[in-house]
């Protein structure tokens, strides 16, 4: 098992499985509607290094998030 990363960190191209979600209240559940739930393949898509949006393909749809909103989303690399 391999060191978890922030989604933050995924480049490009890159595939990863989400481990943890460190966001609760309302902006957590909103992640969580848009399918972001443990266990959960996604691909990113788009990572513009200092603006937003980040872009990933999760469950067939392209969803933007922010850099903030990245950052709290804990995966593993596959």
């Amino acid at each position: 098992m391999s060191e978890l990363m922030s989604l933050n960190d995924i480049k490009p191209g890159e595939k990863c499985v989400i481990k943890k979600i460190v966001l609760s209240g309302a902006e957590g559940q909103r992640l969580m509607d848009m399918g972001f739930v443990r266990g959960v393949e996604l691909e990113v898509r788009r990572n513009a290094p200092f603006a937003d949006p980040f872009e990933v393909l999760i469950n067939g749809y392209y969803i933007n998030l922010r850099h903030m909103e990245a950052k709290l989303v804990k995966v593993e690399k596959i």
